[in-house]
């Protein structure tokens, strides 16, 4: 049940009946004809813009359309008022049974509420983290982390087939700097004295690939040549740091679908494919680039290389696919990535990036613009920074990593919940401070406790009810008489879990999880805004002594926020906890 929804059907279908009536032009376009909850609640409990996106091509006033919408509205029974404000928007009050049937439909569908056919059963493959694998996760990789997975779910939820995959950078000269540490960290388990050059990783996680490694080989690879064990010791590294990666999205409960391995692009004709697809659309020919914008760089020279028109599909300038030298460049292999993706037929793609791949986006989009004739869109997300912060002073490095905080570091901290949540307390776009005191607090200014709180809360309710002898599981509290909620803030909360269906179809629609944590924010708030009127009006507490169906009712809207919550939650990848301690 999306009430918002039915209510735009009202509304859709009360303007076609005004152009049956010859009220309103034959034709008119409704696409952009909207119901949401309104600015301000003193309002009513929803608006529509109909007078307003129609009067321009309608050829009249806005408040003459909204006035004749309105008369068409009240004479349905969900609708009790239907008032004109400004130049013609149109304000609606609903009926409270609506709310009510609201709360029923939530018990009666439990965590199915809000699900959606919106996405039906599309393809879209999801991709996020993708880190090197040189080392651990670090807290920049656990903001994409969290957003990819919670996008995932959410996408999930509103009914899309979902994959969820990881791009394992294992094909470029990071890997073979990889090996050469491991290498450093071999000779060290056999007793050598080591130092680690500038620009190989000194970090103490490579201590145990190293022993590993001795204990695998033994002394074979002890002061021999690097062509002897690179390329064996790279794939041994590269594997290592896998599992490794894979075991810290397992502690942040990031299940993969899939992992694609870079390498397995090359000398296996997957990137020649891929450019021949774009040759073949005359995108692909031998020229010269202009000198970058801004200071050129002293040893810059025009060379012919191999490029890619990109222009022709959106990005400021075209792209080198492969370098003068006849080695493919760094985007090479990943149009060859995507190209495989477009081939393996899903109907969106969306890839995660940090925020130091903001000039690769629309290269990327050009790229698959290309590969699938328009057919495949590609919406890049960028994830900005996260500061840390502990005892009100920057979280300083960790020993074992050598260079970064890791995603262990911040799970050690807090744990993989609150991780979680707070990394979504801010669109993926913006910066986001993580103040390890902080989001520990239990206070309203923690989100991560006030919901959790909320969701306790229904849950303390709901024992001390059974402990009463008042039968309080969902099939009952969907029967009772729900005619009593009627105080305004009663129906405040009631029509704020109505939102649900909508947010969460918003949020698929733009691909914004926060979006989720935001609502779930709001919604925990009108839950405690009721429960401490109670504690100052005993009539509205949730449990109401001696009064058996009074409190199954106003039960049955505790629970069918902790539902909500729960749901929520669960998309977020955050557990509802049922006691606060």
């Amino acid at each position: 049940m999306n009430i918002y929804a039915d209510i735009r059907a009202l509304v859709t279908d009360a303007l076609d009946a005004l152009a049956a009536e010859g009220v309103l032009p034959e034709g008119l376009d409704l696409s952009n004809v909207a119901v949401e909850p309104p600015r301000d609640p003193l309002h009513g409990d929803m608006a529509t813009n109909a007078a307003m996106v129609l009067a321009k091509p309608a050829k009249m006033k806005p408040r003459d359309i909204a006035s004749a919408l309105a008369e068409k509205l009240v004479a349905d029974d969900r609708v009790e008022t239907a008032d004109v404000a400004g130049p013609g928007f149109l304000n609606l009050r609903m009926a409270k049974p609506v709310w009510a049937g609201v709360v029923r439909t939530v018990l009666e569908s439990g965590d199915a509420f809000g699900r959606s056919e919106m996405g039906k059963g599309r393809r879209i493959n999801v991709e996020y983290v993708s880190a090197n694998p040189t080392g651990p996760l670090h807290v920049g990789h656990t903001r994409g982390a969290v957003f990819g997975d919670a996008l995932a779910a959410l996408l999930d939820f509103a009914g899309y087939d979902v994959t969820r995959e990881y791009y394992i950078n294992d094909g470029g000269a990071q890997v073979d700097t990889l090996a050469r540490s491991v290498y450093l960290r071999y000779l060290e388990a056999h007793g050598q004295d080591v130092a680690f050059p500038d620009g190989t990783y000194p970090g103490d996680y490579l201590v145990e690939v190293g022993e590993a490694l001795k204990a695998k080989v033994g002394a074979a690879y002890v002061d021999q040549p690097e062509e002897v064990w690179l390329e064996a010791v790279r794939d041994f590294a590269t594997d290592a740091m896998m599992d490794l990666i894979r075991e810290d999205l397992a502690v942040l409960g990031v299940q993969m679908d899939r992992f694609f391995s870079e390498k397995s692009l090359y000398g296996t004709g997957r990137i020649e494919a891929a450019l021949k697809a774009l040759d073949d659309r005359g995108l692909i020919y031998e020229g010269v680039l202009e000198p970058p914008k801004g200071k050129v760089p002293e040893d810059w020279e025009p060379r012919e290389q191999t490029l890619f028109r990109s222009t022709d599909h959106g990005d400021d300038v075209d792209r080198p696919v492969k370098k003068s030298d006849g080695s493919w460049t760094y985007f090479a292999p990943d149009i060859a990535y995507h190209f495989d993706k477009v081939e393996r037929g899903y109907d969106a793609l969306i890839d995660v990036f940090g925020a130091d791949h903001g000039g690769y986006v629309k290269r990327m989009k050009a790229a698959v613009s290309a590969l699938s004739d328009g057919k495949v869109p590609l919406d890049i997300k960028l994830t900005q920074l996260v500061k840390l912060y502990k005892n009100g002073e920057p979280f300083k490095m960790s020993k074992r990593a050598g260079t970064f905080v890791t995603l262990r570091d911040v799970v050690d901290q807090v744990g993989p919940d609150v991780t979680r949540f707070v990394m979504l307390t801010r669109k993926n776009d913006a910066p986001l401070d993580f103040d390890f005191d902080k989001v520990l607090e239990q206070s309203k200014d923690n989100p991560v406790f006030y919901v959790q709180y909320a969701h306790a809360r229904v849950k303390s309710v709901l024992r001390k009810a059974a402990e009463a002898g008042i039968a309080v599981d969902d099939a009952t509290l969907a029967g009772a008489d729900l005619s009593g909620l009627t105080h305004p803030a009663e129906v405040a909360l009631a029509a704020k879990v109505a939102e649900w269906p909508r947010l969460l179809e918003i949020a698929a629609r733009t691909h914004e999880p926060h979006r989720v944590a935001f609502y779930l924010y709001e919604l925990a708030g009108e839950l405690h805004a009721l429960w401490n009127r109670g504690n100052e009006e005993p009539a509205l507490r949730f449990l109401q002594e001696d009064d058996p169906a009074t409190s199954q009712a106003k039960i049955a809207l505790a629970r069918a926020v902790s539902v909500v919550i729960s749901t929520g939650l669960g998309i977020l990848g955050v557990t509802p906890v049922e006691e606060m301690r």
